[in-house]
């Protein structure tokens, strides 16, 4: 069962980003912040989503541990939700209604 990557450094975000890229997959982020209660709420299925779709590399960015990569993405309110293929971003949601044919 896959889960989640929690981001911990930037040097740990661009070798995913490299390898998934390499690998072709696709890469979708939750970037969230501990403090955030729609971001707990929305955690479980998340986490469903991430089980259901090996194909899909899912992470995980605390925008006040991770400053850098959520300033990148001028990431303004959590949760938001990008979808990336080949370093492009090919997706985004700023809501709870994070539909799954977004990320596929």
């Amino acid at each position: 069962m896959s889960k989640p990557v929690e981001i911990q450094s930037v040097q740990q975000w661009n070798e995913i980003v490299e390898s998934s890229t390499a690998a072709g997959k696709t890469i979708v982020v939750d970037f969230h912040a501990v403090w955030c209660g729609p971001c707990k709420a929305i955690a479980p299925k998340y986490n469903q989503l991430a089980s259901q779709n090996p194909q899909v590399e899912f992470l995980r960015v605390d925008v006040d541990e991770q400053p850098q990569i959520a300033e990148t993405f001028h990431v303004s309110a959590m949760p938001t939700f990008f979808a990336i293929k080949a370093k492009n971003v090919v997706g985004m949601v700023r809501d709870l209604s994070f539909p799954v044919l977004f990320i596929i």
